[in-house]
Protein backbone atom coordinates (compact mmCIF):
# COMPACT_ATOMS: atom_id res chain seq x y z
CA UNK A 1 0.00 0.00 0.00
CA UNK A 2 2.98 2.58 0.11
CA UNK A 3 2.45 2.84 -3.60
CA UNK A 4 -0.67 4.70 -3.12
CA UNK A 5 0.55 6.98 -0.57
CA UNK A 6 2.91 7.74 -3.25
CA UNK A 7 0.82 8.25 -5.75
CA UNK A 8 -1.39 10.24 -3.85
CA UNK A 9 1.36 12.11 -2.68
CA UNK A 10 2.49 13.11 -6.47
CA UNK A 11 -1.14 13.92 -7.02
CA UNK A 12 -1.36 16.67 -3.97
CA UNK A 13 2.28 17.68 -5.31
CA UNK A 14 0.94 18.26 -8.75
CA UNK A 15 -2.04 19.97 -7.60
CA UNK A 16 -0.27 22.18 -5.01
CA UNK A 17 2.33 23.10 -8.20
CA UNK A 18 -0.67 24.13 -9.92
CA UNK A 19 -0.65 20.90 -12.32
CA UNK A 20 -3.73 19.35 -12.88
CA UNK A 21 -4.12 16.42 -10.82
CA UNK A 22 -6.75 14.75 -12.54
CA UNK A 23 -4.26 14.46 -16.07
CA UNK A 24 -1.50 13.06 -13.65
CA UNK A 25 -4.12 10.39 -12.43
CA UNK A 26 -5.11 9.92 -15.89
CA UNK A 27 -1.51 9.70 -16.86
CA UNK A 28 -0.36 7.64 -13.82
CA UNK A 29 -3.65 4.89 -14.64
CA UNK A 30 -2.07 5.19 -18.71
CA UNK A 31 1.43 4.25 -17.02
CA UNK A 32 0.54 1.32 -14.35
CA UNK A 33 -2.09 -0.34 -17.12
CA UNK A 34 0.66 -0.01 -19.86
CA UNK A 35 3.16 -1.95 -17.09
CA UNK A 36 0.08 -4.03 -16.11
CA UNK A 37 0.72 -5.10 -19.52
CA UNK A 38 3.86 -5.17 -20.18
CA UNK A 39 4.90 -7.69 -16.40
CA UNK A 40 2.15 -9.64 -18.65
CA UNK A 41 4.42 -10.29 -21.40
CA UNK A 42 7.49 -10.76 -19.28
CA UNK A 43 5.69 -13.35 -17.18
CA UNK A 44 4.63 -15.51 -19.90
CA UNK A 45 7.70 -15.31 -21.60
CA UNK A 46 9.09 -16.17 -18.23
CA UNK A 47 6.86 -19.54 -18.12
CA UNK A 48 8.68 -20.91 -20.90
CA UNK A 49 12.47 -19.93 -20.48
CA UNK A 50 12.83 -18.90 -15.99
CA UNK A 51 9.29 -20.43 -14.68
CA UNK A 52 10.48 -19.72 -11.07
CA UNK A 53 11.12 -15.68 -11.96
CA UNK A 54 7.73 -15.83 -12.95
CA UNK A 55 6.28 -15.81 -9.86
CA UNK A 56 8.12 -12.88 -8.73
CA UNK A 57 6.75 -10.90 -11.94
CA UNK A 58 3.39 -12.26 -11.12
CA UNK A 59 3.44 -10.45 -7.60
CA UNK A 60 4.30 -7.11 -8.72
CA UNK A 61 2.02 -7.54 -11.35
CA UNK A 62 -1.03 -7.72 -8.99
CA UNK A 63 0.28 -4.81 -6.98
CA UNK A 64 0.12 -2.85 -10.36
CA UNK A 65 -3.55 -4.06 -11.01
CA UNK A 66 -4.36 -2.95 -7.44
CA UNK A 67 -2.88 0.33 -8.31
CA UNK A 68 -4.56 0.51 -11.81
CA UNK A 69 -8.23 -0.56 -9.66
CA UNK A 70 -7.68 2.64 -7.30
CA UNK A 71 -7.58 5.26 -9.81
CA UNK A 72 -9.32 3.72 -12.47
CA UNK A 73 -13.05 5.10 -12.89
CA UNK A 74 -15.80 2.54 -14.38
CA UNK A 75 -16.13 5.15 -17.60
CA UNK A 76 -12.18 3.88 -18.41
CA UNK A 77 -12.19 0.27 -18.32
CA UNK A 78 -12.22 -0.02 -22.04
CA UNK A 79 -9.59 2.41 -22.59
CA UNK A 80 -7.28 0.85 -19.78
CA UNK A 81 -8.00 -2.52 -21.75
CA UNK A 82 -6.36 -1.07 -24.54
CA UNK A 83 -3.36 0.49 -22.89
CA UNK A 84 -2.69 -3.01 -21.42
CA UNK A 85 -3.31 -4.85 -24.79
CA UNK A 86 -0.49 -2.58 -26.23
CA UNK A 87 1.69 -2.71 -23.39
CA UNK A 88 1.89 -6.30 -23.56
CA UNK A 89 1.94 -6.47 -27.13
CA UNK A 90 4.86 -4.77 -27.95
CA UNK A 91 6.81 -6.39 -24.17
CA UNK A 92 6.33 -9.19 -26.28
CA UNK A 93 7.71 -8.12 -29.61
CA UNK A 94 10.79 -7.17 -27.60
CA UNK A 95 10.72 -10.60 -25.74
CA UNK A 96 10.41 -12.07 -29.32
CA UNK A 97 13.51 -10.48 -30.87
CA UNK A 98 15.42 -11.05 -27.95
CA UNK A 99 15.10 -14.35 -28.19
CA UNK A 100 14.81 -15.32 -31.24
CA UNK A 101 16.67 -13.02 -33.61
CA UNK A 102 19.43 -13.99 -35.86
CA UNK A 103 21.11 -10.94 -36.17
CA UNK A 104 23.31 -10.81 -32.19
CA UNK A 105 23.27 -6.88 -32.04
CA UNK A 106 19.37 -6.82 -32.53
CA UNK A 107 18.74 -9.08 -30.30
CA UNK A 108 20.87 -7.63 -27.43
CA UNK A 109 19.16 -4.83 -28.11
CA UNK A 110 15.41 -5.90 -28.01
CA UNK A 111 17.04 -7.62 -24.71
CA UNK A 112 18.54 -4.13 -23.31
CA UNK A 113 15.13 -2.43 -24.33
CA UNK A 114 12.48 -5.05 -22.84
CA UNK A 115 14.84 -4.89 -19.77
CA UNK A 116 14.32 -1.35 -19.23
CA UNK A 117 10.56 -1.03 -19.55
CA UNK A 118 10.13 -4.24 -16.91
CA UNK A 119 12.36 -2.22 -14.38
CA UNK A 120 10.28 1.13 -15.61
CA UNK A 121 7.55 -1.01 -14.28
CA UNK A 122 8.70 -2.66 -11.18
CA UNK A 123 10.54 0.41 -10.09
CA UNK A 124 7.43 2.41 -9.56
CA UNK A 125 6.53 -0.25 -6.94
CA UNK A 126 8.12 0.01 -3.31
CA UNK A 127 9.68 -3.26 -2.57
Amino acid sequence: MGSMKTLIAAIALASALGGSAQALENNALQTFATCVGRLSAVMEHQWMFDGPASEKTNTSRAHLLDLVAAVMEPEQSSEVLQWRISGKHAQAILLSRATFSDDADDAAWARAQALQFEQGCTGLLLS
